[in-house]
């Protein structure tokens, strides 16, 4: 059976995303299970591999096609984008913000042509992103437009407990606002299909409660009876396998056990710490909903720790590990 070919760029070269690709590709489980081309500079991977204590030997290559995917080598496409004169590690650069962009924009290239079978990502800083004039605030902005895809979907898998998220990055305040019954119903429809897509076509979806105890009744507020309890009737005469408001203290420990295939959380804090919980390092991010697969580490560039070797790969290796594990249901 053939390994799936997985797309790596290495984030801010400023933070740990260099070290923890080199980690990666060096782990003999990323080894067994895909063939890695990383997109980066040449400079900063070899030094990254130097710094980590990892034998790797550097490939560079024109495209996926040429690499070498023996063990011990690292297959790099070199933007050579990166001026060491002007770089300084843990630092915000407006240079390693415009990197970092064009490595993701490489990668998605990559698998928009088929060239690669999916894309696991490494940490971007949102001020070097700003610095760098690039006008896109994270990853899944960038996806979306660069595979015109209008709204992704994000879902953390953990251990096998899969969340989506209603709200992202807003406030509460507006988060409260945005609880409506429609997006709901929408949300559920495209999640189940997104389940779908990465083959998983059994089991039930729980929609988790927003108030406590579900707001019981509208004694803690109105949202689950106005909102969210109409929705998932609604669904549910269209036939949609989905149960709710299921109580947010026991839902994500429900699912975390199979009683339900995945849990949509109604906004970032709710389902980031449930997951991040139950293990923090194998929380991954997996954009859906767009026409390739994303997996993510969700951890940031660590400024405060780049350069000394000591960051840990086991996030990284579980993005790689989760890419090649879905990219069959993605490739045509």
């Amino acid at each position: 059976m053939s390994k799936s070919l997985i797309a790596v760029p290495i984030g801010d070269p400023a933070g740990v995303g260099p070290e923890i690709v080199a980690k990666s590709v060096a782990a003999k489980e990323v080894f067994d299970a895909a063939n890695c081309v990383v997109v980066g500079d040449r400079t900063i991977m070899e030094n990254a591999i130097k710094i980590s204590g990892v034998s790797l030997s550097v490939n560079v290559i024109e495209g996926p096609e040429d690499g070498d995917f023996r063990e011990g080598v690292l297959n790099l496409i070199d933007l050579g984008n990166v001026d060491m004169a002007k770089f300084e590690f843990g630092k915000v650069n407006g240079m390693c913000g415009q990197a970092a962009y064009q490595y993701i924009a490489k990668s998605i290239e990559l698998a928009n042509e088929g060239r690669v079978d999916a894309v696991a990502t490494t940490p971007i800083n949102k001020e070097s992103l700003r610095a760098g004039n690039i006008n896109f605030i994270g990853h899944t902005e960038i996806f979306g437009a660069l595979t015109g895809t209008e709204d992704p979907l994000t879902m953390f898998e953990t251990n096998g407990m899969r969340v989506f998220f209603l709200t992202r990055h807003v406030s509460l305040r507006e988060m409260l606002d945005m609880i409506k019954k429609d997006r709901i119903i929408d949300y559920v429809k495209r999640c189940t299909e997104a389940l779908e897509k990465l083959g998983v076509k059994d089991g039930t979806m729980a929609i988790a409660g927003l108030n406590p105890h579900s707001g019981e009744h509208g004694l803690f507020g109105w949202e689950e009876v106005n909102e969210i309890t109409p929705a998932i009737e609604e669904l549910q005469k269209e036939g949609y396998k989905v149960v709710g408001p299921v109580g947010a203290d026991s839902v994500f420990h429900q699912a975390a056990i199979g009683k339900y295939n995945s849990v949509l959380s109604l906004y970032h804090d709710q389902g980031h710490i449930a997951t991040k919980t139950l293990d923090f390092e194998k929380t991954i991010a997996i954009t859906n909903g767009m026409p390739i697969l994303r997996t993510s580490v969700d951890h940031g560039t660590a400024f405060d720790i780049a350069g000394k070797g000591i960051v840990s790969a086991v996030s990284m290796i579980e993005a790689i590990l989760l890419a090649a594990k879905y990219a069959p249901n993605f490739v045509s």
